[in-house]
């Protein structure tokens, strides 16, 4: 079940400067995961891939890294398209970051009360359940100035 984030909450959060990590991308078109990735960038918004098989490789112009701590930094947020269980662990390497992103963003499906708990305890933001592409259209979000 979703739970209840304002839209202030969600507005700020996309609003943070820095890259948008998207961890779990596909290069298969078909995956949500693709999808999103290939949106935020149409919108302007910096984003760069997480996924250890896709690793020097680009998708919409956009490269992909192993891991987080490859990417280039800031990490605003950590948006992640892995399951619940998985998530914990996305968390935990998000919060090893020498600089650790503001929010971390759980895609539809996502649940992690564990790992949110622990980015909370950390200062950072956390969305669950929620899917970043629908609540930028919804929110008419624009990215933030570089």
């Amino acid at each position: 079940m979703s739970e209840a984030y304002s839209d202030d909450l969600l507005r700020d959060i996309l609003a943070a400067p820095g890259l948008i990590a998207l961890v779990g991308l596909s290069n298969n078109p078909a995956r949500d995961s693709h999808a999103v990735f290939l949106d935020l960038l149409a919108r302007g918004f910096a984003a760069v891939g997480i996924n250890p098989g896709l690793a020097g490789q680009k998708i919409g112009g956009a490269p992909v890294y192993a891991r987080l701590a490859d990417a280039p930094g800031p990490i605003a947020i950590v948006d992640v398209f892995r399951n619940s269980q998985a998530a914990g662990e996305t968390i935990d390497e998000a919060l090893a970051l020498p600089s650790p992103p503001r929010a971390i963003w759980l895609q539809l499906g996502v649940v992690n009360e564990a790992g949110a708990a622990r980015a909370r305890a950390c200062g950072m933001q956390v969305v669950m359940d929620r899917c970043i592409k629908i609540e930028i259209a919804r929110l008419r979000a624009r990215p933030p100035e570089r």
